[in-house]
């Protein structure tokens, strides 16, 4: 997947500090900050390349990574235009 430039993006995120760059790179990320409710949120816009999705069309899945030892409360949701 690509991540995108949304209208809505109002800050980038970088590597963490301390990032290893070399055993797995991290770029910028383009995000929204925002609020789900009164829980403060952050959305990342991301589409999927031909080949993805043409995966997805045939019945692939959609995989979330998180790195680390746990997984945070997340969400993933399409937009419809």
């Amino acid at each position: 997947m690509n991540r995108v430039q949304h209208p809505s993006n109002n800050d980038v995120l970088g590597a963490p500090t301390g990032w290893d760059q070399a055993e797995l790179p991290c770029g910028a990320l383009p995000i929204t900050r925002t609020n789900v409710g009164d829980l403060p949120a952050v959305v990342s816009y991301w589409r999927p390349d031909a080949e993805e999705l043409a995966a997805l069309n045939s019945g692939g899945a959609v995989r979330l990574w998180v790195v680390g030892a746990t997984m945070p409360p997340v969400m993933l949701d399409v937009e419809i235009a």
